[in-house]
Formats: structure tokens, C-alpha cells, sequence
């Protein structure tokens, strides 16, 4: 029996509908989202615009401020200090890769915890670690989210996670294992130098495939019954086209018929990105809300 597709858009449409409300109960409080944006590059400017979709749909501020390519490092943390400062921002996004001159460690450094609304500052992800109150990564959070709310918590399952990047694999992997709803799983993660990768995929429950690379995981890799969960996005020319098209790391029409949940490229996890950075940011917004009230209470 063909795999359960799970719809990605159906689930992100549902969080900004909640989302809405929750700006709404804001009163006075309007959330914003500021990205920086070093140089041109198309891939950003796509990203950007469905995170204005998104902002629009639920009621945000948003702003993105484009720095030139050229920019040095100190020009650039000026940058990121001049929001952090800024009251009318409870979100700040650094769009990645920077340009090789500079140094994105020290940038994201730069973001202030209470705005790094995209987990990835070096405060941020040993707050993860730790089980501490942080922000997750957008991308990992949204695996979570979407798993969850289709019906497939992680909880006592064997997750194995392909793909051991800062943005996905890493920041999965200690989420899910936390002792807490919607994680408590036991996870696995591959990389380039695990041996024997298809014994181990074939062991789990729920399988992400986060490696960047279009059919990496197989039909022989799955194991019958598994969920699936494909992050990969990859352009790939369209053999009977000729044209460019969007694929993830998974190969899809066979694997859906081993499996009994899978997502689509796109339409997957794509979609849950874009909704929990705006989870974020209304969090965010609701802190400074929180602390607002104390004070005048």
C-alpha cells in the first residue's frame, strides 16, 4: 500500500491560522522579523519572499535589509548591533552563506539570544543542548513540528537522522532526544563516515534524509512501514523536460511504497521552515510582552 503523503502546506497553513490569534492577543504588540542579506543571490531572494508571504498572512512586521557583497566584517556586526537595538524587531535572520571574506561565526555570534529567532548562534545551540529555554533552528524545528502534528511523534521511536549539519541534522538530533513531548526518541545520526548506512537506516522507525544529495535514500534502505522524511533540496535538470526541477534527497516513488508516511519535495518540510521562524518570532514578541507587563504591574 502506497505511503500517506504527508502535506507540508496543509500543516504550515493551520500554524499561521494559530499564529494570527496569537498576534491578535497581543494587543499593542506587533511582531517584526528583520533579515539581513549580504550581496544578491536569487536562492535568498525566493526564501524572502515566502517569509513575506508569511509575515503578511499572520500579521508580522518584516524588513530585509540587503548589505552590499563587499561589506567588511565590522560594517556587518555594526549592522546586526543597529537591530539588536532596535525595539521594533523581536526577530533577526542572517541569511547563510556569507561571502568567504567574512567570518559567519562571528556574525551569528553578534545576534542577540533574545532575537536569534533562527537558533543558530553559538549561545543558542548550547541552550538546545542543554534542554535549556532557546530558540530551535527553523528547518530542524519544523521536522519536529510537522512530525508531530501528522500524527508520528518521535516519542520512544527509533529516529536516524542522515545528515549531521549546524542548521538540520545536529540541532534534530538533540531536540528529539530531550526528555520531553514530542522528543524522547532515540536517535542515530549518519554521515560521510558512518559504515554500513543501510543496516542502520533499515533499523528506524522514522527516517530524515537531511544530506543534501538527490537519491541518496533508496527503496532497499527503508525499512516496510517506515516514516519518511525527506529535507533535501536539490535542482536537478528534468530528463523528460529538459528543465530544472526541485528534488530532495530521497528517491521518492519507490521509497512511498515501502513506507507508510513520507513527505514530498516540495511541498514537505519546506512550508514548516517558514512557519516556525515565524513561531519564533511571535515567541519572541511575546517574551518582550511578558517582561512589558511585569514592569508596569
Amino acid at each position: 500500500m502506497p505511503a500517506t503523503v504527508i502535506d507540508g502546506r496543509a500543516l504550515a497553513s493551520d500554524i499561521y491560522d494559530e499564529l494570527h490569534g496569537r498576534v491578535a492577543a497581543l494587543g499593542g504588540t506587533v511582531p517584526g522579523l528583520a533579515a539581513i542579506v549580504v550581496g544578491d543571490d536569487p536562492a535568498s531572494a525566493s526564501y524572502l519572499k515566502n517569509i513575506a508571504r508569511g509575515c503578511d498572512r499572520v500579521g508580522l512586521v518584516h524588513e530585509v535589509r540587503v548589505l552590499p557583497h563587499d561589506i567588511d566584517q565590522p560594517a556587518l556586526q555594526t549592522a546586526i548591533s543597529s537591530l539588536n537595538a532596535d525595539t521594533r524587531f523581536h526577530g533577526i535572520i542572517l541569511q547563510l552563506p556569507l561571502p568567504e571574506h567574512l567570518d559567519s561565526l562571528a556574525a551569528e555570534s553578534a545576534i542577540s539570544p533574545d532575537k536569534d529567532i533562527d537558533g543558530t548562534s553559538p549561545v543558542s545551540a548550547g541552550r538546545l543542548l542543554l534542554g535549556l529555554e532557546t530558540f530551535f533552528p527553523s528547518t530542524a524545528y519544523g521536522v519536529k513540528e510537522l512530525l508531530v502534528r501528522s500524527g508520528h511523534s518521535p516519542e520512544g521511536r527509533h529516529v536516524v537522522i542522515c545528515g549531521r549539519s549546524n542548521i538540520v541534522g545536529k540541532p534534530l538530533a538533540a531536540m528529539l532526544m530531550q526528555k520531553q513531548p514530542g522528543a524522547n526518541a532515540t536517535v542515530t545520526v549518519c554521515h560521510t563516515g558512518t559504515r554500513d548506512l543501510r543496516e542502520i537506516t533499515l533499523t528506524a522507525d522514522i527516517l530524515v534524509a537531511a544530506v543534501g544529495r538527490p537519491g541518496t535514500i533508496t527503496a532497499d534502505m527503508v525499512r516496510e512501514g517506515a516514516v519518511v522524511v525527506d529535507v533535501g533540496v536539490n535542482m536537478v535538470n528534468d530528463p523528460e523536460t529538459g528543465k530544472p526541477r526541485l528534488v530532495g534527497d530521497v528517491d521518492f516513488e519507490p521509497v512511498s511504497q515501502k513506507a507508510s508516511a513520507i513527505t514530498p519535495v516540495p511541498g514537505g518540510t519546506g512550508p514548516l521552515t517558514t512557519a516556525m521562524l515565524l513561531t519564533n518570532t511571535v515567541i519572541a514578541a511575546e517574551r518582550v510582552a511578558r517582561r512589558q507587563h511585569s514592569q508596569h504591574r
